[in-house]
């Protein structure tokens, strides 16, 4: 059994809160009527534990929410479903009360734990093929129920937001529409192999909550059908059901968010807020419950009158720019600014001359020590300049061993000298041509290597300027694993750069 110390920690680590709340927005939401929509509740809420039959004989334990009758019994009628933050964590009281806004207002909610946690039996596998399964299942037994429309909706944060991203491309047949908060593209590169290289801040969760993954992900440190098959984005085509996103350009699966809305742009719509990881409820901005409630209401209980987003992108400009509206991201307008890093430090339109410099790899955790990573900064910028989109850095890099860690991290740095962190990027060099293979490169030849960053709505004030560092470490977030010795970057005329993607 799992200590249950540990996982209300990781619980609260990973989801902040367990779903919508009123709103407590500190910035004015934009003007449409998305985000404002409410309806007044209709039902009380009748609660009871039940099982869901699986194909394979198996079962999972769940709590139904159903729109309850002024006597407390279930009202009649039939009522659209929703999959409420289908996890492994065990919290079916807390999400019951979060869900309890929609069951109010005429939707069945049910809360159920993944196989393998709770009281539902079996391995628990986190987003395998086997809970995909399952989550399918579920679905479609919620949609046969005589109380049920056959409509059903599936919502939830991180493991939930991973979970019905993932049930939407197997394609149930009920599955109207879904609202991931904080999910992914693709498992691999969005959490456990960051370019290539493992995320050593993944496995405290990794211990608490299904602890064979620290052998079996180990396993398999190339991309293969094993993570193919815990992936969105190798089933891109699949997505096809309407997907509200909820991010937040302060979340660690930003970049598998905005990756979802441009493969899927006809289908999917973005909202990104100035969040941390979980729901937005309670944080700087919130946006409420209203644009949850018109998402199910359009396409769950096909009521009319429930909007869409006036815009398919609705991004908060941080760090304190407010909301902005586009049709596309990046938006349209935006421009590539090309940066070359110099020799001397500078990091400017027109770098200096072609040289070289080196540093020493890292091999000790968050040792940071001087000489082990280089740092190229612009002057102070004359006036507010707004990065919308990702940033993409070329390192012209040599190593004298058989392979290398990249890390490039993207600072503001404010005039008294304070750095904010905006987005960074990581590559494993031998994981160049893709993840899918290693090439091991050969010391002592140079190589181009292209990085890509989180992307990222952010304002740089004027006054402050951008530094960009380049190391082969940055633990937590990567594991501390390039092997020792030496890495030359090509700078100046001809060398390393970066692009902005500005507004």
């Amino acid at each position: 059994m799992r200590p249950v110390k540990i996982m209300a920690a990781l619980s609260a680590a990973f989801t902040l809160t367990c779903g919508p709340a009123a709103a407590t927005t500190d910035t004015p939401l934009p003007p449409d009527p998305f985000f404002s929509y409410d309806r007044p509740a209709e039902y009380g809420v009748h609660k009871e534990r039940i099982t869901v039959p699986l194909r394979d004989g198996s079962h999972l334990a769940c709590d139904l929410h159903r729109p309850a009758a002024p006597d407390g019994t279930p009202a009649p009628g039939r009522f659209p479903g929703i999959v409420y933050d289908y996890n492994a964590y065990n919290q079916l009281e807390a999400q019951g009360r979060a869900a309890a806004y929609f069951v109010t207002r005429g939707y069945v909610a049910a809360v159920c734990n993944a196989r393998g946690s709770g009281d539902s039996p079996g391995h628990l596998d986190p987003f395998s093929p086997q809970e995909q399964r399952d989550n399918y299942d579920l679905i479609e037994w919620l949609a046969a129920q005589p109380w049920s429309t056959g409509r059903i909706g599936q919502t939830g944060v991180s493991y939930g937001g991973h979970s019905s991203l993932l049930v939407a491309v197997n394609k149930p047949p009920h599955l109207a529409a879904v609202i991931p908060v904080d999910g992914i593209s693709d498992w691999y590169e969005n959490t456990i192999y960051r370019g290539g290289i493992y995320s050593a801040r993944i496995r405290d969760w990794q211990r608490a909550t299904a602890p064979d993954t620290l052998v079996t992900y180990a396993q398999h440190p190339l991309y293969d059908d094993f993570w193919r098959g815990r992936s969105v984005k190798s089933r891109w085509q699949d997505l096809d059901v309407p997907v509200l996103e909820i991010a937040g350009w302060y979340d660690r699966y930003r970049q598998g968010m905005v990756e979802n809305f441009q493969a899927r742009e006809r289908n999917v719509w973005l909202v990104s807020g100035p969040w941390v990881h979980g729901w937005p409820a309670g944080q700087p901005a919130d946006i409420g419950n209203g644009a949850y409630l018109a998402w199910w209401d359009r396409w769950l209980a096909r009521r009319p009158g429930a909007p869409l987003p006036a815009a398919k992108v609705t991004s908060y400009e941080v760090p304190g720019a407010g909301w902005r509206q586009f049709d596309s991201w990046p938006p349209a307008g935006t421009r590539q600014v090309r940066l070359g890093l110099s020799a001397d430090g500078s990091l400017s339109a027109v770098p200096g001359a072609a040289a070289t410099r080196t540093f020493e790899v890292n091999t000790k955790p968050a040792a940071g020590g001087p000489g082990q990573r280089l740092e190229f900064a612009t002057g102070p910028f004359p006036r507010d300049l707004v990065l919308a989109g990702d940033v993409q850095a070329k390192v012209r890099a040599s190593f004298t061993a058989t392979d290398g860690n990249l890390a490039v991290v993207v600072q503001d740095v404010a005039p008294d000298g304070t750095a904010t962190r905006i987005t960074q990027g990581w590559l494993k060099a031998s994981h160049r041509f893709g993840h899918d293979r290693a090439v091991p490169v050969s010391p002592g030849k140079t190589y181009d290597l292209e990085i890509r960053t989180w992307p990222t709505h952010y304002r740089v004030a004027a006054g402050h300027s951008i530094r960009v560092t380049v190391s082969s470490d940055d633990y937590p977030e990567i594991d501390s694993d390039a092997p020792a010795g030496q890495v030359s970057l090509r700078l100046g005329h001809g060398g390393s750069n970066i692009r902005l993607t500005t507004l």
